[in-house]
């Protein structure tokens, strides 16, 4: 029966990867403040502070993890140090992601392997590695983030656009096959959002005009609006979604 708590997060435990900056701080904070306990993943510290912060002003517990989430062992550091710390795992975001941009005549070998080693390749280990322990305890969520390019070219950005279309494949491959476990598998397409990483294609004034023009909305996504997709793909009240990818972008996609 659903009520107002299928959207809480009370007693749930959340790894969020790359959690404590970018859009990653966001859905901790998302998350956080609906009562789930997260464990941060990240490659250092920055934001720890902040975060900290946040949890102790809403009365929530946060917990970081230093690891380079690309490494071999990564997966199974991960695992065990959510379990030792919450004693379980209900909710995986996969949220750390990276992107290079050059002219196809100049683009480097060692730059497509590092995206795709990122954002494809640490994907499919973790989410293989926290599904063995979600299904298990009789299911979860695993909530991964795609991009515009996983559905549009991107001239500029080969490993990028290939990682953030297969996280639409890869979503849609776990979801059939975790389903009989229990485990629902998504994934959120963020549009144009305002943040510093963004702001030298903002100050562009031909570019910015551009994608200005084909955003139904008629604005650049602020931060906070990526929140409550998350949540909902986090909480019990998506029990019956599974292998889709939502784009929070105004309606870019439209045009």
């Amino acid at each position: 029966m659903f009520d107002i708590n299928s959207f809480s997060l009370k007693n749930k435990v959340a790894i969020i990867t790359g959690g404590a900056s970018g859009l990653g701080e966001y859905y901790s904070k998302a998350m956080l403040k609906v009562g789930a306990q997260v464990m941060v993943v990240a490659r250092s510290d920055k934001g720890f502070d902040e975060l900290k912060n946040f949890a102790e002003e809403n009365n929530a517990t946060v917990d970081f993890f230093i690891q380079d989430v690309t490494a071999a062992d990564a997966p199974d550091n991960i695992v065990n140090a959510t379990i030792d710390r919450f004693g379980k795992i209900d909710i995986l975001v996969n949220n750390a992601g990276m992107q290079l941009r050059n002219k196809w005549q100049e683009f480097k070998d060692e730059d497509w392997r590092k995206v795709i080693n990122l954002n494809l390749n640490a994907v499919y280990f973790l989410s293989h590695a926290v599904a063995k322990s979600m299904a298990e305890n009789g299911g979860g969520k695993i909530i991964n983030i795609g991009s515009m390019q996983s559905f549009r070219a991107g001239k500029f950005i080969f490993p990028y656009t290939a990682s953030k279309h297969g996280i639409v494949g890869l979503t849609k491959a776990y979801a059939d096959a975790l389903a009989p476990d229990n485990i629902q598998v998504n994934a959120i397409a963020p549009g144009y959002i305002n943040t510093p990483m963004t702001k030298a294609l903002q100050n562009d004034p031909v570019r910015s005009k551009e994608i200005l023009e084909h955003i139904p909305a008629g604005h650049w996504a602020d931060p906070s609006e990526l929140m409550g997709v998350a949540v909902f793909l986090a909480s019990p009240a998506s029990d019956y979604i599974t292998g889709t990818t939502i784009p929070v972008d105004g309606g870019y996609l439209l045009r």
